[in-house]
């Protein structure tokens, strides 16, 4: 990726930073940005550029989540060795993310040839945008309901198959359009979890997740193809916006739906279908 300008680098920062834990598919818009910015899509050298910069921002989700890292992480070594430590609530929101995290890592790694090659086509953005939208729809009216009925569950009782099923769900969010939070967090509002918890547990769920697909990138890439220079811009750039954006969705979902996403998803990938049935654009 020699041919990728410092201002590009910024772009492709922003992009992350502003998209990485909104429900509109951060790899969706980076392969949309990417294509505008003339580079190939689906080549070995960007797709590990696009995994690697999301390192940025999980290091503002790390910091902005320190003291909650450091209480659930301390709760599951005390559950370890002590039966009524077990009992708290933190030591099962621990195991739910431990556990959410494995399935998304298993499939991503048996899958990592699919993902960064057939599946990095702008076609399979526009169709992801559109039908993760439905689910999305779907989660918010049922978990109305849920909410009329039953009533809204909050952190205190999540518990270890919530974990699993989220888990399993993110799964999804491996096909770019589709939207890893959009993903997780649909699950956890089918699941009848509160909306400000499911955000959050969205949150918790990524730093495995993303801190595993960018070191790996990292490890068994040739970093010096990627511009060094450009590729520490991107990620410093997307730890900045990242961090704005993490605050921004918490008090957000503290009070409103995600149909607004839905409906940006859906308008994004009309224009998308649009575009490149005009041959503007191509899909790679």
């Amino acid at each position: 990726m020699s041919d990728l300008t410092y201002p590009a680098a910024v772009i492709l920062g922003v992009v992350e930073g502003l998209t990485e834990f909104l429900p509109v598919s951060s790899t969706g818009h980076l392969t949309i940005t990417e294509k505008l910015l003339g580079l190939q899509v689906d080549a070995a050298d960007v797709t590990a550029y696009t995994a690697i910069i999301q390192l940025g921002a999980i290091a503002a989700t790390i910091v902005y989540f320190f003291q909650d890292i450091v209480r659930l992480v301390v709760a599951w070594f005390h559950g370890l060795t002590d039966a009524q430590a077990r009992t708290h609530h933190d030591y099962s929101l621990a195991w739910a993310v431990i556990v959410g995290s494995i399935p998304v890592a298993l499939v991503g790694f048996a899958l990592r040839k699919v993902i960064a090659g057939p599946l990095r086509s702008l076609w399979v953005v526009a169709g992801a945008l559109l039908l993760w939208s439905v689910v999305m729809y779907l989660a918010e009216s049922r978990h109305a309901r849920i909410l009329a009925t039953k009533g809204e569950r909050g952190e205190g009782s999540v518990t270890i198959r919530d974990g699993l099923v989220i888990g399993l769900v993110q799964c999804f969010s491996l096909v770019p359009g589709v939207s890893r939070s959009g993903a997780t967090i649909s699950a956890g509002l089918l699941r009848g979890i509160d909306r400000v918890t499911a955000t959050r547990l969205s949150f918790f769920l990524a730093i495995p997740a993303l801190t595993a697909a960018g070191l790996y990138e990292a490890a068994t890439t040739d970093l010096g193809n990627l511009g060094k220079g450009q590729m520490g811009v991107g990620i410093v750039i997307a730890f900045a916006v990242a961090y704005g954006s993490i605050a921004w969705l918490l008090r957000y979902v503290a009070s409103h739906t995600l149909k607004p996403f839905v409906w940006y998803r859906v308008a994004l990938a009309v224009v998308l279908i649009g575009v490149l049935l005009s041959g503007a654009l191509t899909a790679t």
